[in-house]
């Protein structure tokens, strides 16, 4: 499986000066950045984290969202 075919939502928090990301397939899975490509990384190591937890946990890990 590739962690990254992911979703990233990546939106502005404008009272907090960062872009907030949320990968809505990963249940809790968020983090932010500072400059879009910050968030964007950040993004790809909350996945990867996320998954690494739910595999050592024998958590059912959910699949990625197609495109239509």
């Amino acid at each position: 499986m590739n962690d990254f075919h992911y979703s990233m939502i990546i939106q502005w928090d404008e009272d907090d000066k960062i872009f907030i990301v949320n990968v809505p397939e990963l249940p809790g899975c968020m983090t932010h950045g500072k400059t879009y490509e910050e968030a964007v990384k950040q993004g790809k190591e909350a996945i990867e984290g996320w998954l690494n937890v739910a595999k050592d946990l024998n958590w059912p890990i959910p699949s990625p969202q197609v495109a239509a």
